[in-house]
């Protein structure tokens, strides 16, 4: 990420969920605290959501999951990342995760799950206390 440059996040409804309310006040939150958001809207693939990111040069994405296909689609994100040889994207998930689901998923390599009731705040704070280091990895 260039020093100066808006931390920029891509976020995403992967799958067939169609609810989209909560990640639209996570996008509004973001953009609220100064960052440039990107939402792909409902029902992408994990391909596609690849591709934005990679096309809009993002830092972070951010999915939201309300269907209980997380483990698979998030999951998926990350494999094709890493085919792609991308590794300096910080990848966040969000939605109905349980917690026995939680520690399969960061081991994916999603840094960080949020849950419903999240302060928004304390999503902001986590990407800008967790980019530079991911970035710096």
């Amino acid at each position: 990420m260039q020093e100066g440059r808006k931390i920029r996040v891509l976020a995403a409804k992967p799958g067939l969920d169609g609810h989209d309310r909560g990640i639209k006040v996570i996008c509004a939150a973001l953009r609220d605290a100064g960052m440039e958001v990107i939402y792909t809207g409902l029902r992408q693939t994990p391909e596609q959501i690849v591709a934005a990111a990679i096309q809009e040069d993002a830092d972070v994405i951010a999915m939201s999951c309300l269907s209980g296909a997380h483990n698979y689609l998030f999951t998926r994100v990350m494999q094709i990342l890493k085919e792609k040889g991308v590794e300096d994207i910080l990848v966040l998930g969000g939605g109905i995760i349980p917690d026995e689901d939680i520690p399969g998923l960061k081991a994916a390599g999603i840094a960080e799950i949020f849950g419903p009731g999240t302060d928004t705040n304390d999503i902001v704070k986590f990407i800008r206390e967790n980019l530079k280091r991911h970035k710096a990895a």
